[in-house]
């Protein structure tokens, strides 16, 4: 929910602080912004609102979600922000597959378990990877997200940068309101407007959320069931084969050819001297394909990336974030109730 304490003069107070935000921003806060897009907020805003009514949004939504609103200076800060150094991957993988996030993975596992084996019988996407993916985007639910996205869509629709991408995707949040999955107080997320328990961007949120508990809304932000079946959705609609694994982790003479762009079968990587880490063979295989992986580059951990590791980065195109999914899913496993094929 919106966090504030204005209760029901809430509508009355931020249109108060928006005429000063507005004012500032024809004094210069936002100049840049606006000589970005060659005019002023306000002017920008009027024409989305009739851009939106041409799209089919309905008056009541576009005044609900968009009177009074103003641009938020620190989501125009984080947008611009330089890309800091980027750390190694023995370093993020500490940060994001810790004891305290597998305990607490293994705990929910066992404890939506059934939810989460009737979603795997439906979209074909076992229990341990929905599960791995909820705790690296939120910690199962806790921090998704600070902002108003209508208001931080809004802001980077209008600041220029990346325009029409934030103009879409804030419509499409428009047209989430207006189908009564929630209201625009209740559409909190990032800064950049990814949303809920799984961070579905808008447009993500209208190709694959699911209304799992078939109470008519697609809620990824309170009902977990939802949010599971959106996850799976996704996955499952990216490609997922539910016969295989993500890939592991393995032992690689050096020289070898590294990379995505790099598939061979299984059994050809064996013959090149690929093998498991703990020095035994791979399992046998002459048709499911392979990339050989190495995030940190050089001498680094290697893994034997699988098709299904192609589809967790068509959820996020980091291999970082890829590989720690894919090892996060194999330690939640094992607390699984009934052993899962690892």
């Amino acid at each position: 929910m919106r966090i504030d304490s204005w209760g029901e003069h809430k509508p009355i107070m931020r249109k108060i602080l928006s005429y000063f935000a507005l004012s500032l921003s024809l004094s210069g806060m936002f100049a840049g912004s606006a000589l970005a897009q060659g005019g002023s907020f306000p002017d920008w805003l009027r024409n989305f609102k009739s851009e939106a009514a041409r799209e089919g949004v309905s008056q009541q939504t576009i005044d609900a979600a968009l009177n009074g609103i103003s641009p938020i200076q620190r989501v125009i800060d984080l947008d611009r922000k330089q890309p800091e150094s980027k750390i190694g991957f023995a370093k993020y993988k500490s940060n994001v597959i810790t004891q305290g996030r597998i305990d607490e993975g293994r705990s929910l596992l066992r404890q939506h378990w059934n939810d989460l084996k009737r979603i795997e019988s439906q979209y074909g996407v076992p229990p341990q990877y929905v599960v791995a993916l909820w705790g690296m985007e939120t910690s199962y639910g806790k921090n998704t997200g600070g902002f108003d996205v209508v208001d931080a869509l809004a802001t980077l629709a209008w600041e220029g940068r990346r325009a029409e991408f934030f103009k879409k995707e804030l419509l499409d949040a428009l047209k989430i309101i207006d189908q009564g999955h929630t209201s625009a107080d209740n559409m909190r997320g990032s800064w950049a407007g990814a949303m809920g328990q799984c961070q579905f961007m808008p447009s993500s949120f209208r190709n694959f959320a699911v209304d799992y508990n078939g109470d008519g809304r697609k809620d990824i932000w309170g009902t977990r069931a939802d949010v599971f079946a959106s996850a799976a959705n996704y996955l499952s609609k990216s490609g997922w084969k539910h016969d295989e694994r993500w890939g592991r982790k393995v032992s690689a003479p050096a020289g070898l050819p590294k990379g995505l762009e790099t598939r061979k079968t299984i059994s050809e990587w064996a013959k090149l001297g690929v093998k498991q880490v703990d020095g035994s063979p791979l399992p046998k295989s002459d048709t499911m394909m392979a990339s050989l992986v190495v995030p940190e580059g050089g001498n680094g951990e290697a893994y034997l990336a699988y098709d299904n590791y192609r589809v967790i980065m068509k959820w996020n195109r980091s291999i970082y974030f890829a590989t720690s999914v894919g090892l996060l899913a194999d330690l939640i496993a094992k607390g699984a109730p009934t052993p899962l094929n690892q």
